[in-house]
């Protein structure tokens, strides 16, 4: 994406799996993944499922999508969804769905453990899968008190949109002391000009569809998706930006003071903060925190883009905010699980290969 300036290089970030006689992380890889996980707010685990669990994964997630009565994710961006451009959806809390959190879970049990009690819980199982022609998503945080996790169960491209982090941008007491204690205002500046790019980008990206460049447009879809009065997040809905309607990214933004203050502060905000995109292999795990600054990038090659996720709660969640982020399926609604739940799954299957 031109509009923005993003690194693809997450070595910072990773730590290679290295499992243990049981399945789970060794306690030295965890206390590595728990340091990068405090440090910039996501850690990326490398390797850490096999070939063949990495496929299981993945067909669970066909299997879903599959399914014409699949229950479609609130969150997102449901004009993409509704025009086929993602489809994120939950997954059914069946014994195969459930059994591969659990084993996530198990294995990840030293560095979850650190931020998730027991009692804590499970609040999504999905997969994220996005399309040649959808949008990018609007800098945001996710509802607070979260962990979430990224399970990678085939290679991602850079084309194929991997998500984007802005490392260090996570909330903790006495964050906002750092960089001369001006920290969140400068942060929150610094997302006012990224969503600033990222609404430009959709805006060409959409024009150049219409103009017969790129993915087709389905009848209607360019008006839904730039001028609809209907409620999206992440489409570069002018209507919506004039009114001052989207929480993520308005025109309220631009105003003359922050305006000076970006002129102003544009040396500190190019020097403190960073966009990283990730390009997960097949095994790849991300676990980040939900108030990490993050976006989901938009499908720019012909491959979709999967993934399997899943939330889980590591504070208290007023469940009138879990569907500002989170869509549990309705099986996990009527019966739910907490992180103790899958730690008490049966045991963990041995590693399908050999140590690591």
């Amino acid at each position: 994406m031109n509009e923005l300036k993003v690194s693809n290089d997450t070595l910072e970030f990773e730590v290679p799996a290295v499992l243990d006689e049981r399945g789970k992380l060794t306690e030295d890889c965890a206390r590595q993944a728990r340091t990068v996980m405090d440090t910039h707010g996501l850690v990326i685990l490398t390797s850490l499922l096999s070939d063949e669990e990495a496929d299981a994964g993945l067909a669970l997630i066909r299997q879903t999508i599959e399914d014409p009565d699949r229950s479609r994710g609130a969150f997102a961006s449901e004009t993409d969804n509704r025009y086929a451009r993602r489809d994120f959806c939950s997954l059914p809390s069946t014994p195969p769905v459930t059994g591969f959190a659990a084993r996530l879970a198990q294995r990840l049990e030293g560095v979850i453990s650190e931020y998730c009690g027991r009692s804590r819980p499970l609040l999504e199982v999905t997969t994220l899968t996005s399309y040649l022609g959808s949008s990018h998503q609007y800098i945001h945080r996710d509802p607070a008190g979260v962990i979430s996790l990224f399970a990678a169960v085939e290679d991602v491209s850079e084309q194929q949109g991997g998500t984007v982090f802005i490392p260090g941008t996570h909330l903790y007491g006495g964050s906002e002391s750092r960089h001369g204690g001006s920290a969140h205002a400068l942060i929150d500046l610094f997302r006012v000009q990224c969503n600033y790019r990222i609404l430009r980008h959709n805006l060409k990206k959409l024009w150049d569809m219409r103009n017969g460049k790129g993915a087709p447009l389905a009848p209607g879809e360019f008006l839904d998706r730039v001028f609809s009065t209907k409620w999206d997040q992440h489409q570069p809905n002018l209507l919506r930006f004039a009114l001052g309607k989207n929480s993520q990214f308005s025109l309220r933004g631009l105003g003359p003071r922050n305006l000076w203050r970006l002129y102003h502060h544009r040396d500190a905000l190019n020097g403190q903060f960073r966009l990283v995109q990730t390009a997960p292999r097949k095994g790849t795990i991300i676990l980040y925190r939900s108030d990490l600054l993050h976006a989901g990038p938009d499908n720019r090659s012909p491959q979709p883009r999967r993934l399997f996720s899943m939330s889980i709660a590591r504070d208290i969640v007023e469940p009138k905010f879990w569907n500002d982020g989170y869509s549990p399926h309705p099986t996990l609604a009527a019966h739910p699980l907490c992180f103790g739940d899958l730690l008490d799954s049966p045991d963990l299957p041995a590693p399908l290969t050999e140590a690591r």
